[in-house]
């Protein structure tokens, strides 16, 4: 008891005492029926049964923004044994910090019980590896990563509270880090990626003293299961501004070799890979425009310069198109794609899309027929659209992949027909022409029979 009262009273790691401001309705205008349903009625539910709870993190920060959130989440001093008790259809997660995932109707809202700040356990790099220690709401805002995430929304009250200067800084337009910078990177080395992701989707500015630790400490990241930073990568891939997020990985000097998808994206910017820019410029529209994306596609754009290149190599050496692909994947594989952490799902679908590639190139007979009956044709021929717009694909292929798919089956054999007569053509300008073979003589026994 005399422990938690003396870390109420002396102050934080920081040497900073949190002080807590409340901003009524009028200075932030945001009403409870801004909140999603589902949002609304956890907090209201936990407040009927004594306990805080507050709408909290980026759906505040969103809200300030004029922007609407995409999910909403709940803090509260309710353990997540009692949570899962209030609610019927809930369930704890997490290993290293728990959480309740509460459905109302088909939405979710992630509850997590305020956090303390003196318990967690490190490994030898500092890093925490088992955060199950409760505070107060003090203590929880003390251990939020940026003061634009520690916004707590009483939507009963319609007040903010406020314990680090979060709305003067998100009116700013700065990303601050809480506490010291350093040991909040070396605590999770993944809040660089978030640093990058936030200040890129939102267009705010790192803050000094928050961004200068960071080329120091991101070689960290390399240690982190890859399973969990190739989320974080795909958070930043699809926030809706993957290109200002890459501006952000090189400003903030991000190290090259912590994975192979960052390596790549960092590279994006050079002329020899602008199938990379274009990719993720495309995906940007489509996500502001509420349109769907895949993964797998945006993968094999991401990862092609590197491919290609071990293709054309291939091909240079003699090898034909096809087997040098198909090489060239299995090369990839074995430098880049174990350990990676892309679920099976996304890299198969890269796979498919690499190695339908080659197949482009015939446009006779039966072949773009066998090929136009692909699972993953659609996605192939947005791809090798793709590869025209940045000139590895003569835009005469392409425009006759386009006309093809979309004719009925006669103009679709007029134009195999039509592309064989021109390739034989081709052939007898070039004086390489086939010879014609010669007809095999039938066998003496045969000829004996017969008589």
């Amino acid at each position: 008891m005399l422990k938690k009262w003396l870390h109420k009273v002396l102050p934080s790691k920081s040497g900073k005492t949190v002080q807590k401001t409340v901003l009524p309705y009028s200075e932030h205008r945001i009403s409870a029926d801004m909140l999603s349903f589902a949002a609304e009625k956890v907090v209201k539910q936990l407040n009927k049964e004594g306990f805080q709870a507050y709408v909290v993190g980026g759906a505040v920060r969103d809200l300030l923004l004029g922007v609407e959130p995409k999910d909403f989440d709940v803090a509260t001093d309710a353990t997540p044994e009692q949570v899962h008790k209030i609610f019927r259809r809930s369930r704890i997660i997490g290993r290293r910090f728990q959480i309740v995932h509460v459905m109302v109707g088909p939405e979710t809202i992630e509850v997590t019980t305020f956090r303390g700040g003196s318990k967690a356990v490190q490994n030898a790099h500092g890093r925490i590896m088992k955060d199950n220690t409760y505070g107060s709401i003090e203590e929880d805002a003390m251990r939020r990563d940026f003061t634009c995430n520690a916004l707590y929304y009483d939507p009963v009250r319609e007040e903010i509270l406020d314990f680090h200067h979060g709305v003067g800084d998100i009116a700013d337009r700065k990303l601050v880090m809480i506490g010291n910078p350093a040991e909040r990177y070396q605590e999770d080395p993944v809040r660089i990626l978030r640093a990058v992701r936030l200040s890129g989707k939102l267009g705010f500015d790192v803050e000094e003293h928050t961004a200068a630790p960071i080329p120091e400490h991101a070689g960290r990241l390399k240690n982190e299961p890859v399973a969990r930073l190739f989320d974080e990568i795909m958070k930043l891939l699809f926030s809706g501004h993957a290109r200002e997020c890459l501006q952000k990985l090189n400003s903030l000097a991000v190290s090259n070799d912590i994975h192979p998808l960052l390596t790549a994206l960092k590279s994006a910017e050079k002329p020899e890979n602008r199938i990379i820019a274009l990719a993720l410029k495309n995906t940007d529209e489509r996500l502001r425009a509420d349109k769907s994306v895949s993964v797998g596609f945006v993968l094999a754009a991401v990862l092609w310069p590197q491919l290609n290149a071990y293709w054309q190599e291939y091909r240079r050496q003699g090898q034909k198109s096809a087997p040098a692909l198909n090489d060239a994947v299995g090369t990839l594989r074995d430098t880049v794609e174990k350990g990676w952490g892309v679920p099976q799902r996304f890299s198969a679908t890269m796979r498919e899309i690499w190695q339908l590639q080659p197949q482009f190139e015939n446009m006779r007979g039966a072949r773009p027929h066998k090929l136009l009956s692909q699972p993953r044709f659609r996605a192939a021929y947005d791809f090798l659209v793709l590869r025209g717009q940045v000139g590895e694909v003569d835009n005469d292929i392409v425009e006759w992949w386009t006309s093809f798919q979309h004719a009925d089956d006669e103009t679709r054999s007029q134009m195999t027909l039509a592309a064989q007569q021109r390739q034989q053509q081709e052939r007898r300008e070039n004086g390489d022409a086939p010879k014609r073979k010669r007809r095999r003589k039938p066998r003496r026994k045969k000829i004996a029979e017969a008589e």
